[in-house]
């Protein structure tokens, strides 16, 4: 006997197994959201993409880089944006596909069927929570990697080399020795740098000592200085030198990295390396008390690896309640509420920054702040809705 679909059994594509068949309702839903959310996703990458290229227009145009590296420069820069396109893609997916079912009275007919706002909802919220992993992931796997290449592009660019150059001039801190790192130039085999420079705290005096070498290998988790100089400011004013000919002096890497990791901009830079290094850096911090004037920042930046993507969830919150409710005035309104809702929770988000940066929050109270109110404020209005 025929059984007539309904909104809870049915098929989204027939021909695949019983058990990863969407219901008819969510697969109609997720129709409607994929067109504006792609839209969406694709207007933010372009928009970046296009803002990147003004500035590598003038290498392309006037010094004559060959358009492959531009090209290589360009997209490896890309995954850098996912924490805001994502969000931006799910606020305006969901404000036009619900605004335009409130608009043609589906969403009412519905619940006329006695179908709950809150089911309705489902759907939509399960993708931005989806969209939430999904963004963090790239954030954490792809873009510290992508920037690396990005970074070694613009000064292959710059250099004119064949290869991929390690970046120039590299700064470097050990947060649990205090020891700072200067690396004026790396070979191309990756590993032998040229005047190293080692900075640390001298011993009962107020002054640096400076441990110097003008070449140096990676080995091992070990910077191995070769010929090293090292230099001494006593309490009294006095410099000393000592040569260290004899033998090779060796220091560990910072934080135990390896040596691709200490060479990389993408592993040091605190914006683009991954959530559980630049946490490790924080506690590092902290446990040996050089946290300095920057430790609030470092811990805001981690706090935004988690916020920024969770906001995509949080943009799909907001957005369902605000689409049924002004749906019915057109698309534009939609687009415009798009950006109205995105503009408010990146100043919320700059304000809360601010806040964690002065002590007046703690730094994740600070960036979480945001991600609260509107979540509050979402949820409220769907509450409402469905009653």
């Amino acid at each position: 006997m025929a059984v007539a679909p309904s909104l809870e059994r049915g098929t989204f594509v027939r021909s695949l197994p019983r058990r990863f068949r969407l219901p008819i309702l969510d697969a109609y839903i997720m129709r409607e959201l994929a067109g504006p959310f792609a839209f969406g996703l694709g207007a933010v990458y372009v928009f970046w993409f296009a803002n990147i290229f003004v500035l590598a227009a003038d290498y392309l145009i006037n010094k004559g880089a060959p358009v492959f590296l531009i090209l290589r420069f360009l997209i490896a820069r890309m995954p850098q944006a996912t924490p805001m396109a994502f969000p931006f893609a799910c606020l305006f997916g969901a404000l036009l596909a619900f605004g335009r079912l409130a608009a043609d009275n589906e969403i009412t007919a519905l619940r006329t069927s006695g179908v709950s706002f809150m089911r309705i909802c489902r759907t939509p919220l399960l993708l931005g929570f989806g969209m939430f992993l999904v963004s963090f992931g790239v954030n954490e796997k792809i873009a510290p990697g992508a920037v690396d290449v990005s970074t070694r592009t613009f000064y292959q660019i710059i250099y004119r080399t064949a290869t991929l150059p390690i970046e120039p001039h590299i700064f470097r801190t050990d947060p649990a020795t205090g020891k700072t790192f200067y690396i004026d130039s790396v070979d191309p085999d990756g590993k032998t740098m040229n005047n190293v420079m080692i900075f640390e705290q001298g011993k009962g005096t107020p002054f640096l000592d400076v441990t110097t070498a003008r070449k140096s290998t990676i080995e091992n988790g070990f910077i191995v200085l070769q010929g090293a100089i090292q230099t001494r400011v006593l309490p009294n004013g006095t410099v000393q030198a000592l040569t260290i000919a004899a033998r090779d002096i060796t220091v560990p890497l910072p934080l135990g990295d390896s040596g691709e990791k200490f060479l990389s901009q993408a592993y040091n830079d605190p914006y683009a390396m991954d959530a559980k290094r630049l946490s490790d850096q924080i506690a590092f911090r902290k446990l040996t008390g050089t946290g300095g004037a920057d430790l609030a920042g470092l811990e805001i930046t981690l706090a935004q690896k988690y916020a920024l993507p969770f906001a995509s969830f949080i943009a799909v919150l907001i957005a369902l309640p605000l689409a049924v409710r002004f749906g019915k005035k057109g698309r534009t309104l939609g687009i415009a509420l798009s950006v109205v809702v995105l503009f408010i929770y990146y100043i919320l988000g700059a304000v809360g920054a601010a806040f964690g940066k002065n002590g007046a929050l703690t730094p994740w109270i600070a960036v979480w702040l945001p991600n609260v109110i509107v979540a509050a404020g979402g949820g409220y209005l769907i509450l409402k809705e469905d009653r």
